[in-house]
C-alpha cells in the first residue's frame, strides 16, 4: 500500500512538472488582474489577426455578426450559407490566456432564423451557447474567462444542430498561451466543412440542404474555408523560399474527419488537436476530427506549388478539399531535382486508356456565353489537374493548352483528340512532349463545352465547338487519325 501511494504522488509530480495537467495554471488564470480593454480584431480566412504581445490579462470586446448570405460553393452551383461574419468559416478571433471576453453576438435583421454560439474554449453551459440564443434582429451578450491555451472551433448550437452547422456556422478561435506561439513568417487560416446539397456534385444552380444525406452523412461536397477552389490560383496562399508557415487548421464538419495533409511537405512541428502544451515532429498527417483543430508548422525549401488536401483522396479531387501554396525563389536541386527524364512505358498488349466519369445530366447551352460557362465547369473538374487551372500546362509533363499552336490549327483534330485519346510524341508550340492522354468518356455537350472554353481563352482562337461536330467526328480510344 505504501508503494502504492509513493508511485501516485511521484505520478501527480511528474504530471505537475511536465504540462499535462492545467488545473493549478487554470486557478492562476481565473485570479489573474485584467488591465484595461481593447476590441478584438477579427479576421476573414485565411487571414489572421497579429499575434498578441502584450504580457498581461484585459478585457476583450468581440463583436461578432450572424448573416445568412448566398455565394458560391462551386463553379456553377450557388448556397445559402449560414455565417459568423458573412463567410465561411467565420471569423477568426485570437486572444490570449487569462482574457476576460465580452461576447456580443449580433443576428442580422434580415436573417430568418434563431442562431447561437458555441466556443470550445469556454468552461460553462453550452460553451456560451445557453446564454446566446437570438432572435433576427436581436443581439446577445455574455462573458467568459479563457482559462486553457490553445486552437478551439466555435459553431452554431441551435436545432437542429447539424444543420446549422452543415450551412457554415463554424470558426476558430485561438487562445494564446502566456509566452506566446515561436515567431513564423507566415500565418494562415484554413477550415475545411462538408456540405450536403440535394443536387449532385456539380449540378448548376442554386442548392438546397439535404437533411436526408446529412444524416447518412454523404455529402456531395468537401472544401476549405467554405467552395472548391477558394483556396487556388489567384487565391493560393504565398510564400518565399526559406520562410516559415504556420497553419490553423480546422475541421468544422458537421460530420467527416479530416486527414491533414500537403504534399510534397513534411510538418516539422504539430500541435495536435490544438493542444499548445504539446509538440509532435517530423510529421507527414495529422488527424483532425470534426470539431476539433491542429497547429501545423514548417519551413518551405524548395519552390513551386504544394497542394493542401484532406488525405482521404476523393474528397480532394471530387469534392473540392484542395487547396494551394505558391512558393517562390530560386531552384534548390539539391533538395530536389525535378524531372530528370520523361519517357514512355508502353509494355506490350498494353493499350489506350479511357477516363471513366461518373455522368451529371448538364444543362443544354444557348448560346456560345453558356456554352463557355458550362465548359469551365468541365474543365475545373476534368482537364485543369494536368494542364492546370491557368491552361499553362506542366513542363515536360503537360502541354499548354495557352496559344496552343496544335489545337487552334486544327479544330477537328482537337474533338479527335479528347474523344480518341492521344500517345506518343507531340510538338506544343515548340516543346516536344512524349506522353499518353486517356480517351475522355463525355458527352458530346461537355466535349463541345470545354473545347469551347477553351479555345475561348488564354490568348486561343476564339472559335465555337458545337455538339452537332462532336458528334460527327467522335473516333474511338486509340483511333484520333491525329498520331
Amino acid at each position: 500500500m505504501k508503494t502504492f501511494k509513493a508511485l501516485l504522488t511521484l505520478g501527480l509530480l511528474l504530471t505537475a512538472n511536465t504540462g499535462y495537467c492545467d488545473i493549478g495554471s487554470q486557478d492562476k488564470n481565473v485570479r489573474e488582474k485584467i488591465i484595461g480593454q481593447e476590441t478584438a480584431v477579427l479576421t476573414d480566412a485565411p487571414a489572421v489577426p497579429p499575434p498578441i504581445t502584450r504580457k498581461h490579462a484585459t478585457k476583450v470586446i468581440v463583436n461578432l455578426e450572424v448573416k445568412e448570405v448566398e455565394g458560391r460553393l462551386a463553379d456553377g452551383v450557388q448556397y445559402t450559407f449560414w455565417t459568423f461574419g458573412g463567410k465561411v468559416p467565420g471569423k477568426f478571433i485570437r486572444i490570449r490566456e487569462g482574457d476576460q471576453v465580452e461576447f456580443h453576438l449580433n443576428n442580422h435583421p434580415d436573417n430568418k432564423m434563431p442562431h447561437n454560439i458555441d466556443l470550445h474554449a469556454v468552461i460553462g453551459p453550452g460553451g456560451g451557447a445557453a446564454a446566446s440564443l437570438t432572435a433576427p434582429g436581436h443581439s446577445s451578450h455574455f462573458s467568459f474567462k479563457a482559462l486553457n491555451p490553445g486552437l478551439y472551433v466555435y459553431h452554431c448550437a441551435t436545432a437542429p444542430v447539424a444543420m446549422h452547422v452543415a450551412n457554415g456556422m463554424y470558426g476558430l478561435i485561438l487562445v494564446e498561451p502566456k509566452e506566446g506561439l515561436p515567431k513564423v513568417d507566415h500565418e494562415y487560416y484554413v477550415m475545411q466543412g462538408d456540405f450536403y446539397t440535394q443536387g449532385k456534385n456539380g449540378e448548376q444552380g442554386l442548392q438546397p440542404f439535404s437533411m436526408v444525406k446529412a444524416i447518412d452523412e454523404k455529402p456531395e461536397y468537401v472544401v476549405f474555408n467554405g467552395a472548391a477552389g477558394s483556396l487556388v490560383a489567384d487565391n493560393a496562399l504565398q510564400a518565399k523560399k526559406g520562410e516559415t508557415i504556420r497553419l490553423f487548421v480546422g475541421d468544422g464538419g458537421p460530420n467527416l474527419t479530416s486527414s491533414f495533409h500537403v504534399i510534397g511537405e513534411i510538418f516539422d512541428n504539430v500541435y495536435p488537436e490544438g493542444n499548445t502544451n504539446t509538440v509532435t515532429h517530423n510529421v507527414q498527417t495529422t488527424f483532425i476530427p470534426a470539431g476539433g483543430a491542429a497547429i501545423v508548422e514548417f519551413k518551405t525549401h524548395v519552390p513551386g506549388t504544394y497542394i493542401l488536401v484532406d488525405h482521404s483522396l476523393t474528397r480532394a479531387f471530387n469534392k473540392g478539399a484542395l487547396a494551394q501554396l505558391k512558393v517562390s525563389g530560386d531552384e534548390e536541386k539539391l533538395i530536389y531535382s525535378g524531372k530528370i527524364t520523361d519517357d514512355v512505358y508502353l509494355p506490350e498488349g498494353t493499350g489506350m486508356r479511357n477516363a471513366e466519369q461518373t455522368k451529371v445530366a448538364q444543362p443544354s447551352a444557348a448560346t456560345k456565353q453558356e456554352r463557355i460557362k458550362l465548359g469551365e465547369v468541365v474543365y475545373n473538374t476534368n482537364c485543369a489537374a494536368c494542364h492546370q487551372l491557368t491552361g499553362l500546362g506542366v513542363p515536360q509533363a503537360f502541354p499548354p493548352l495557352a496559344k496552343s499552336d496544335f489545337l487552334n490549327a486544327d479544330k477537328v483534330r482537337a474533338i479527335k483528340t479528347v474523344t480518341g485519346g492521344l500517345q506518343g510524341n507531340l510538338t506544343v508550340n515548340g516543346e516536344t512532349f512524349n506522353g499518353v492522354m486517356p480517351a475522355w468518356s463525355l458527352s458530346d455537350e461537355e466535349i463541345a463545352n470545354v473545347l469551347t472554353y477553351v479555345y475561348s481563352n488564354w490568348g486561343n482562337s476564339q472559335q465555337e465547338v458545337t455538339p452537332d461536330e462532336v458528334r460527327r467526328h467522335r473516333v474511338t480510344p486509340g483511333k484520333n487519325g491525329s498520331e
